[in-house]
């Protein structure tokens, strides 16, 4: 959620009971419906771009793929809604069968609203009757897979939604400014030295996972250096008037076409103003912390970047080595911020988890070994495997809970509508 939908497959579960996985169910799905609460209708039908879904659809999809996977194999007697809702609401799975393209999502105005409401209720209702029985333990998991891809799905919701409103005449705001938000001072820069050695990375099947984050192998690593945090928007702001973005020599080619052919001069969502720099935010339009981590920048902006500061992007197993002694934590959707905070002064790594999820120089490849889940499942990860480039820890629109080590995320290296930052490294 690719995120474009992020990374689901074939989960591994730890030792969840039915009914603590039945409260994570029904919080979840109450926290989708609390996301959508301050949108109108004509909010949530709208799509503002082919990489952005309406929110609408987003709350019909993670509804669908309850009723798909879980219901109507697992609950005797499932009366599926509307036959139809299957066409419109499949997001990428082949094998299920044909499905609305995805850039005219905007375009369902059927089902309403209400419709859509009254499907949650109807697949919430019947999750209740499933977990007042038996359940299989292959529904288990299946339960257990569909909680994490609601909470991508939220993500994406925030970030749909802010796709939208920044393309509005009007700005709005999709939630107002908590009194006492103000600008902060940034952490100075400094670089921690990492031993290299032969490492152990992904996923070592104690709780949930993706497949794409496993199998756990040994990866080879030199010795190397890692910001202590995020690139900050000052630091970007000297990289705009520097001339950067008319530099071909800072660009990879594709990158450099990039940034001509859609005429990219800063950020997504940045604007010169009187005085500064705005930029359009899930709190309206409002001016740029200096502080703050720099956001919504492609991969491509990202290697641009570190090439012109004479540093580099880190590959994805640096990155998980050097988070591997920090708690997995950080102000993610449940800090409530809606936007990246500047790093608090600290001896150690600061912003590996939350905040801005942050560019690697990894491509996103399959592990030694990685074979995908048999079934339509198993087209979660698998078939992205080219072309994009993988992203580690989290940012303020990812769910709490939702955050691990060893979470891949991945984009294409043009696409910046997500919280995407970035963070220094150099070999030691």
């Amino acid at each position: 959620m690719s995120l474009s939908h992020s990374v689901l497959a074939e989960p591994r579960l730890g030792t969840s009971s039915s009914p603590r996985l039945h409260d994570r169910l029904m919080e979840t799905r109450r926290l989708s419906l609390a996301l959508a609460a301050p949108l109108s209708d004509e909010d949530q039908v709208v799509q503002a771009m082919d990489d952005a879904s309406p929110t609408k659809w987003h709350l019909a999809h993670t509804t669908w793929f309850f009723e798909a996977f879980v219901l109507s194999r697992f609950l005797p007697g499932y009366r599926v809604f509307d036959e139809a809702f299957e066409y419109c609401f499949n997001s990428y799975y082949e094998s299920v069968g044909p499905r609305h393209p995805r850039p005219k999502r905007g375009l369902l105005t059927r089902p309403s609203g209400d419709e859509v409401r009254a499907y949650r209720a109807h697949v919430d209702e019947a999750l209740e009757r499933l977990f007042a029985g038996d359940v299989p333990s292959e529904a288990l998991e299946l339960v257990e897979l569909g909680i994490n891809h609601e909470q991508q799905h939220q993500e994406l919701l925030l970030t749909d939604i802010l796709s939208l409103f920044a393309s509005e005449p009007l700005k709005p705001a999709y939630r107002e400014a908590k009194p006492g938000v103000a600008v902060g001072s940034a952490a100075p820069l400094a670089f921690s030295a990492f031993d290299g050695g032969i490492f152990e990375v992904g996923h070592d099947g104690n709780g949930f996972a993706y497949d794409n984050e496993g199998p756990r192998h040994d990866e080879l690593i030199r010795p190397f250096k890692l910001a202590n945090r995020c690139v900050t928007n000052s630091e970007w702001i000297d990289f705009i008037e520097d001339g950067a973005y008319r530099k071909p020599t800072l660009w990879l080619a594709d990158g450099w076409n990039t940034i001509n052919t859609q005429e990219w001069r800063g950020p997504l969502y940045f604007e010169e103003a009187e005085g500064g720099y705005m930029q359009m935010s899930l709190l309206g339009s409002r001016p740029v912390d200096p502080a703050a981590p720099v956001t919504h920048v492609s991969f491509f902006e990202a290697d641009a970047f570190a090439r012109w500061a004479g540093y580099r992007l880190p590959s994805e197993f640096e990155w998980e080595v050097a988070a591997a002694k920090v708690p997995a934590e950080g102000p993610d959707l449940g800090a409530d911020h809606l936007r990246p905070m500047p790093a608090k002064a600290d001896d150690g790594l600061m912003q590996m988890f939350g905040d801005v999820w942050e560019w690697t120089g990894s491509a996103y490849l399959p592990y030694p070994g990685f074979k995908a889940a048999p079934g339509a499942v198993g087209e979660y990860n698998g078939k992205f495997m080219c072309n994009q480039f993988v992203l580690r820890g989290g940012s303020c629109s990812t769910p709490g809970g939702h955050i691990r080590r060893t979470y891949r995320n991945f984009f294409y290296p043009h696409q910046r509508w997500q919280f995407t930052g970035l963070r220094l490294a150099a070999d030691a």
